[in-house]
């Protein structure tokens, strides 16, 4: 099996492993409860989290974890206060969907993002305009 496809695989087994928990913690009726832990967590380690991943800019958050994980493809809309990133695929949202699941946007990605961009800048505002969960796209605004 060449290097591409393996990566692939394994792109969608975490994507899906993801999924699963989400699921699991529904069905025990904890998601919500896991979700502002997670979140505490989430923006505590921001900071730490966006170092390893050699993120220095808010905008880095969504292009370097599309590069890394290839779950979403962010494209970056900059405005005149901040930016708005932009995604109208994602292999999370898309799966949650196809399990009959619950949204996994807070728990695996939006507050993660928000961690790291407010462990960069503490000032930065982070609006969650839309998601694919309910929408046509993934829409954040930074500023």
């Amino acid at each position: 099996m060449d290097t591409e496809k393996r990566v692939k695989i394994l792109e969608l087994a975490y994507a899906g492993a993801l999924v699963d928990s989400v699921r699991w913690l529904k069905n025990e009726g904890i998601l919500e409860k896991v979700t502002e832990q997670k979140k505490k967590e989430q923006f505590a380690l921001g900071k730490q989290q966006a170092e390893r991943f050699g993120i220095q800019k808010p905008e880095e958050v969504f292009l370097k974890l599309s590069e890394i994980f290839n779950c979403a493809s962010w494209e970056i809309l900059n405005r005149e206060e901040g930016f708005t990133a932009e995604s109208k695929v994602c292999t999370l949202c898309a799966l949650a969907k196809k399990m009959g699941t619950d949204s996994p946007c807070r728990v695996y990605c939006l507050n993660p993002m928000e961690g790291m961009i407010k462990g960069i800048d503490p000032a930065k505002e982070f609006n969650v305009e839309e998601t694919l969960w309910d929408g046509e796209k993934c829409s954040i605004e930074v500023k």
